[in-house]
């Protein structure tokens, strides 16, 4: 059916399985920073981050990945001469990809993780300073651990958007899922076996994400009592 191809298409899933596991650990720590930003008492932290967030959910993710591919080559190469670099350098479609999808999830992060901090009871984070935690201990000890939980669910959703995000990187010239999809369609004229294929495989990592999420959400609710009407 696949005409020899599979090899191919599953050579692309685990390049496009990198990618939306590198974006996540990307966007996770700028989604963190930026969380703790728009919650800290300094005003120009707060403001660049409400920036980052506003511009970012503003601006189509095809736009921005092709403004960090393209641009991003041009300021390089245009720095590089200055440094004493006179070869051309191209930046890795890899990587491209990478910062790009993590950099326009940390900010849908960034307001998941926020509401999760605001779910914690403040009277936990006021007792742990009482009892002579650090500020920074506090915040590894007590907050995060809770906020985890809270989390998840917006976690969870933004990873599944994500991981089928991944197929703008095909544009920038990577090897993904979705551009072994196209080559194998071109090649034997045949784009509806081959889409399809590229969707089962995709709907075979969203749900494996959904029964490891869902087994998450059980473990952290550990020892937590549901609210029930």
């Amino acid at each position: 059916m696949l005409h020899g191809f599979l090899p191919s298409l599953l050579e692309g899933a685990a390049v496009t399985l990198g990618v939306a596991l590198s974006s996540l650990a990307v966007a996770a720590t700028l989604g963190l920073a930026g969380a703790l930003a728009k919650l800290s008492r300094s005003r120009s932290a707060r403001a660049i981050a409400g920036t980052y967030t506003t511009l970012i959910r503003g601006v189509p993710d095809l736009v921005l990945m092709l403004l960090v591919f393209y641009g991003g080559q041009v300021a390089v190469n245009t720095v590089a001469p200055l440094l004493g670099h006179e070869d051309y350098i191209d930046i890795d479609p890899f990587v491209a990809g990478v910062l790009t999808i993590g950099f326009i999830f940390g900010a849908y992060l960034t307001e998941a993780f926020r509401g999760a901090f605001l779910a914690v009871p403040p009277g936990q984070r006021e007792a742990g300073l009482a009892y002579g935690m650090s500020r920074p201990q506090v915040l590894w000890r007590i907050t995060l651990p809770q906020m985890l939980r809270h989390a998840l669910p917006g976690l969870s959703n933004n990873w599944l958007v994500l991981i089928k995000s991944t197929a703008i990187v095909s544009v920038i010239g990577l090897s993904d899922l979705m551009t072994r999809g196209q080559q194998a369609a071109g090649n034997t004229r045949e784009p509806f076996s081959f889409y399809l294929a590229v969707a089962l495989i995709y709907l075979v990592f969203t749900s494996v994400s959904e029964l490891a999420f869902s087994w998450a959400n059980r473990r952290l609710a550990i020892g937590v009592r549901e609210g029930r009407l």
